[in-house]
């Protein structure tokens, strides 16, 4: 069924064996049938991480599902999923692995051994990767009445199949490495992540022989063998490799062949205080992450006991660990047909607006600007230019005397590192905490380190037993004959391509007390600090907790009053059991509590006499949601933050994070029409939390408006730009 065609009262997980996996966790139903509400630190009251992170990839797949979702991008939401699923196994399926090995039956939050919650997410994951699957099927029929006919070898044309030869011979066969498997030669590395197919061989005498042969992740997964009047075929490439094995193997009789995958431990741990060298450690942490132990094997399910057997064995994995799926395997690679040239199938373009009160303001004016006032910014909506323009500018201004920077992940081809390579070359002082414990972007942040120190930047690789996660620039500017300090925070990463994929939030500022709190705040970074208390800035793990905490206490003593408690929150995760069972007291105490939760979220709305007053929603759509909003009412005075923490246990007290108070009441009421009201009044892309952890389409009335909270906010930001260009 589309998930279009579901009626709104049903349950939107996919189906029978993901929800089957629920059974384990047990006490669940027993939350919602007691009369009496349990005690508020009572296991019962917590969702499975684990089982939570899991139904938010079953919400992907739904995009994938909807016939309301452009054909391609429904691809996109299919490769999406593949990654994040394998990032699961890497990170979260291995860590528990580890701990059964280790013998560890400490329980989880919400009760469970390690083992039983492995148990649980077995079933849920094989649902969702054969329901991917049967989705992906849908869509190539789909996308073939369009013209884009995606094929299998044997169903190509003769001519075809000469096209494919000749970019098999020219293409394909100088980069293919058969690996044979024998007593003189022992079984081959099977990289993470790599595509592979397990060969069978018979020579002249009729023995069969075992290799492997890996399919190159350097082309395009998906080959075109004819294209006329923009109508294509197109052809999997490794159905092009199996179909010339007999020219890797020559003389010899190809049997068979089965594609199969891999997925290892790719989680590091660094014993970094006893490290002289961090920069040192973590590359050679990185570089022992391709050798960690397998915890998952998807294979094609038409592959024989035989050949599964050999490979459990020699990749020593035991038979829960193998996943078997119909073809195609390594849906996270489908990035090439995505890319495909038919813009009708993918989303209408927009180009983002300036933000406003930077409307048509270049170079130096962008100073000016800022010190007129607080200039809010909302990504991708708003355009990341100004950002970018904020560094170069400051990189090439003789009167900037200093640039210090934090970066988490950056991506490639940085205009933001350029800039700041710019402004070391031009003899600024310039320091940059670049953190190299970022997961999967360690290599990448390892090469900007070193190509900032060849340039005579500062550079900081982080701090011993905390992750610095949070998002600040600072300018120091010499004005007349004194010093001003610009900053610019933000809820995303100095990223100017995911800044067009994610929603993110930034504020530029020339306060004093927050340049003077980011003077701080890098001082504690790059040097000695025990400074506990900031001007304006939320610090974690020093201030951060306590003055969340305090926030919501104010809103349940308003409530208890009699006045109106309300708390808004959006973030990506909520997990931290200290700040759920504060959130089931204010709920309680009578505090409204509506929570926009994109991800992860193991608490339970809904319960009675626990969270009759908490609301939780999840808006998956053509954005990932990543913007962090904090909204406190404060009887009609509200304070409002914003900044790069989710509510764990992590961004609270194991990582630098900062969230920073937006203080101009216009640019509040902005955030709390445009953005929050907004979300909460979704009820396309919105899907509502059910005491069981389970997700329901937010409900809509007979003949009702239908407002995508994204959509609105793209037609808001092309009407504005309209109205600058007309202006």
């Amino acid at each position: 069924m589309r998930a279009s065609e579901r009626d709104n009262s049903e349950t939107l997980t996919v189906a029978g064996p993901v929800e089957g996996a629920d059974v384990p966790v047990g006490s669940e139903d027993q939350v919602v049938a007691d009369s009496s509400p349990p005690p508020l630190d009572s296991p019962s009251l917590l969702i499975n991480r684990e089982i939570s992170l899991l139904r938010f990839f079953g919400r992907v797949l739904e995009e994938a599902q909807s016939d309301q979702v452009p054909l391609l991008e429904r691809v996109k939401f299919l490769s999406i999923l593949g990654s994040i699923v394998a990032e699961f196994f890497m990170v979260r399926v291995a860590g528990l692995k580890q701990q059964v090995e280790a013998g560890t039956t400490e329980l989880s939050a919400d009760g469970l051994t390690p083992a039983e919650q492995l148990a649980a997410i077995r079933p849920m994951a094989k649902g969702l990767l054969t329901s991917a699957r049967e989705c992906f099927a849908e869509v190539l029929e789909e996308l073939a009445k369009e013209g884009v006919q995606v094929v299998g070898y044997d169903d190509l044309t003769k001519a075809e199949q000469a096209i494919a030869q000749d970019y098999f011979r020219s293409m394909i066969y100088p980069v293919l490495t058969p690996l044979a498997h024998d007593p003189a030669r022992p079984f081959p590395f099977i990289s993470n992540m790599s595509l592979n197919l397990a060969v069978v061989v018979r020579d002249d005498e009729g023995a069969d022989h075992f290799a492997r042969v890996k399919v190159p992740n350097t082309l395009p997964r998906v080959i075109p063998v004819g294209e006329t009047r923009g109508k294509a075929r197109l052809v999997w490439l490794e159905q092009v490799v199996a179909a010339h094995l007999v020219e890797l193997f020559p003389g010899m009789e190809i049997v068979e062949s089965h594609q199969f995958r891999v997925t290892r431990d790719a989680e590091i741990a660094i014993q970094e205080l006893e490290a002289e060298d961090l920069l040192s450690t973590v590359e050679r942490s990185v570089q022992r992450r391709r050798f960690g132990s397998v915890v998952r094997m998807v294979i094609d399910r038409e592959t024989p006991e035989v050949i599964q057997s050999l490979l459990r064995k020699n990749l020593q994995i035991s038979p829960d660990d193998v996943y078997e799926v119909s073809l195609p395997l390594a849906m996270s690679d489908l990035g090439s047909l995505f890319t495909y040239d038919r813009t009708d199938l993918k989303d209408s373009s927009f180009v983002p607006a300036d933000p406003v009160g930077l409307e048509g303001i270049e170079g130096r004016g962008l100073f000016a600007a800022i010190r007129r006032g607080d200039i809010l910014l909302h990504h991708p909506y708003d355009s990341f230019q100004p950002v970018v323009d904020f560094l170069e500018t400051a990189a090439q201004d003789p009167n900037v005397l200093t640039i210090k920077q934090t970066l988490y992940r950056v991506g490639k081809n940085s205009p933001i590192v350029a800039a700041l390579l710019e402004a070391a070359r031009r003899g600024k002082q310039v320091a940059v905490l670049v953190e190299l414990k970022a997961r999967f972007d360690e290599e990448s942040n390892i090469e900007w380190a070193r190509a900032l120190e060849r340039e005579g930047v500062h550079v900081i690789y982080g701090l011993p037993g905390l992750k610095t996660h949070c998002k600040v620039a600072l300018v120091v500017r010499k004005e007349g004959d004194a010093i001003r300090r610009y900053v610019h925070l933000g809820t995303g990463n100095y990223n100017a391509v995911t800044a067009t994929q994610y929603t993110d939030l930034g504020m530029f500022t020339a306060k004093e007390e927050y340049g003077a709190d980011a003077t701080d705040l890098f001082n504690f970074l790059t040097g000695y600090s025990n400074l506990r208390s900031y001007r304006k800035l939320l610090v974690a793990p020093m201030t951060l907790r306590d003055r969340l905490e305090a926030l919501i206490l104010r809103e349940m003593e308003l409530a208890r009053q009699g006045k109106a408690g309300h708390v808004i929150f959006k973030v990506n995760s909520l997990v931290d059991e200290k700040m759920i069972r504060l959130l089931y007291e204010a709920s309680q105490a009578g505090v409204s509590v509506e929570l926009i939760v994109r991800g992860i979220c193991c608490l339970r709305p809904g319960v009675p006499g626990v969270s009759d007053n908490i609301t939780v929603r999840s808006i998956v759509g053509r954005f990932l949601e990543h913007s962090r909003i904090l909204y406190f009412d404060n009887d009609g005075s509200p304070e409002c933050y914003l900044g790069s923490a989710d509510l764990m246990r992590r961004n609270l007290d194991k990582r630098v994070e900062v969230m920073f108070p937006v203080e101009d009441p216009a640019l509040i009421e902005r955030l709390r029409k445009e953005i929050l009201d907004s979300c909460l009044r979704d009820n396309v892309k919105a899907r509502l939390m059910q005491p069981d952890g389970t997700y329901l389409l937010a409900s809509r009335t007979e003949g009702g408006v239908h407002l995508d909270s994204q959509a609105s906010l793209v037609e808001l930001a092309a009407t504005r730009k309209k109205v600058g260009t007309e202006g």
